[in-house]
């Protein structure tokens, strides 16, 4: 049985830790309130998707629209996921902490970008049907080893602790592939393929998934995951991601 750590000896550890290390901003380093991982200006200042924005990838656009729309890119594509849910673009802070995040091992940033992620619930695109597990896109092994960390699955623990839906770690990346961001649409689309498959005896036959991830490019790793799921017998694949590139 694993030693359970009793509330108020957590809540001292707390209030020493910040006693020592007052709480701070991650942009900016000001002070904030014991929890806050953003001080109000810099969570002001973070770039929203606002709309108008395409209904299943999230897109911003520039026009005038009035109510959802398709943009062309997803017209043009067979998809298997529903949507993409994000909430915050992919430019200055949020594209730097990102970064620092994925790249640099800076996992404290963990809170606040699950705080983003988190932002994404509300949308009435994931509120039905009801998501029914939460499911890390995954990395290959020697990336992995490489980076230290699988930065979707820290992103999917968080959601799930924020939510309550169950994680399912039920997808295996078995291709390493070179890195999506020097190739195009179709180029990523070719470079994925065959590289997911579902962990042996997963079971997701007739479950609602939320597939997440840490940025939406051009949906290319988000949608084979979504044909992998899709093909094990999900009844439906639906993505949420940190920032919108």
């Amino acid at each position: 049985m694993l030693f359970q750590i009793p509330k108020w000896l957590r809540r001292t550890g707390d209030a020493v830790l910040n006693l020592v290390y007052p709480p701070h901003c991650a942009i900016c380093l000001c002070k904030t309130q014991a929890g806050e991982h953003l001080c109000a200006a810099c969570r002001k200042d973070a770039p929203v998707v606002r709309a108008p924005f395409c209904a299943t990838c999230s897109s911003p656009f520039s026009g005038q629209i009035d109510g959802p729309f398709i943009c062309p890119n997803c017209r043009e594509r067979h998809l298997h996921f529903a949507c993409a849910v994000v909430c915050y673009q992919s430019r200055g802070a949020v594209r730097d902490l990102v970064h620092r995040f994925k790249y640099n091992g800076k996992v404290y940033l963990r809170n606040v970008l699950i705080d983003w992620l988190a932002e994404t619930l509300n949308d009435p695109r994931l509120q039905a049907p009801v998501c029914d597990r939460i499911v890390p896109v995954p990395l290959h092994s020697t990336r992995e080893r490489e980076r230290g960390f699988n930065q979707a699955r820290v992103l999917a623990e968080g959601l799930t602790g924020r939510s309550g839906i169950p994680l399912a770690d039920c997808l295996k990346r078995i291709r390493y592939t070179t890195t999506q961001t020097i190739f195009d649409r179709e180029e990523r689309m070719e470079n994925l393929r065959g590289a997911f498959q579902m962990r042996q005896s997963a079971d997701v036959h007739d479950l609602h998934l939320l597939l997440i991830d840490d940025v939406l490019t051009t949906g290319s790793t988000v949608d084979e995951c979504a044909r992998v799921l899709r093909e094990a017998g999900a009844a439906s694949v639906r993505v949420a991601t940190v920032a919108r590139a």
